[in-house]
């Protein structure tokens, strides 16, 4: 009998070491589960841009479809796109004296909107008047020479984009004449490309500039253009930038 109630109490004793031990375990384990919950490495949810902005940072868990959607918004409309561009400053046809050209205007809210490049065409030789009547003389002349004015700086390697905008103002009816020294010299680069044109104006619209941009550059694909008052430029951005955003939808900005 002795024996028994000695045999009892040793099993009791087992039992309540064994009860410690796995509560201890579990504990500890617990413990372990909270602490990686609420510490985070540092520098992983956010890593910073070059303009200082927090942006999120891509989960790798993600599935490869969106890895893909986001490279092709990357690509949409940023350095695959070009705007290319000839503008000048100075006495216009009714909007007086500017400081910064219609076409110019109208270029910079297509690289706002869609994130393209941009190129702006300049002579060597500086030589166009500041008054508007000389300047239109001037015109007048390049163009009865059909002259081709030299570009003063170095063109982009244009391999790297897909379409390019292209806009000058309406001189005479037609592209000013430096715009066919771009189109002639660089023919070669602007096979296959799609060229899409656009004009500033007094009222004669795109003036063509769609089928001589065709005809100088046969092997390329010319989208459709757009027209801008040169007064609207100036006086109306708001609609301005609204029709020019209009228009980009056709090309998938």
């Amino acid at each position: 009998m002795k024996r028994l109630a000695i045999l009892f109490s040793a099993l009791l004793f087992m039992f309540a070491l064994g009860g410690c031990g796995v509560t201890d375990s579990a504990t500890s384990k617990s413990e372990q589960v909270v602490k990686e919950d609420t510490e985070q490495p540092e520098s992983t949810d956010t890593i910073e841009s070059e303009a200082g902005q927090p942006v999120n940072t891509v989960d790798e868990s993600k599935s490869n479809d969106a890895a893909d959607n986001s490279d092709e918004e990357m690509t949409k409309g940023g350095s695959n796109a070009l705007v290319v561009y000839f503008s000048r400053t100075g006495e216009q046809y009714s909007v007086g004296v500017i400081d910064k050209g219609n076409t110019a205007i109208v270029a910079d809210m297509i690289v706002d909107l869609t994130g393209a490049d941009s190129y702006e065409v300049l002579p060597e030789e500086d030589y166009y008047p500041y008054t508007y009547e000389e300047l239109t003389d001037i015109a007048k002349q390049e163009q009865n020479d059909n002259a081709r004015p030299a570009i003063r700086d170095a063109v982009p390697d244009l391999s790297g984009y897909d379409t390019i905008f292209v806009g000058a103002p309406v001189w005479w009816g037609d592209w000013p004449m430096i715009m066919y020294t771009f189109f002639e010299e660089n023919a070669d680069a602007l096979t296959g490309k799609t060229l899409i044109p656009f004009s500033t104006h007094a009222g004669s619209g795109l003036s063509g500039f769609d089928s001589k941009l065709s005809k100088a550059l046969p092997d390329s694909t010319v989208g459709t253009g757009l027209a801008i008052e040169g007064t609207d430029a100036q006086n109306d951005q708001t609609a301005v930038k609204e029709k020019v955003s209009g228009w980009l939808t056709e090309f998938g900005y």
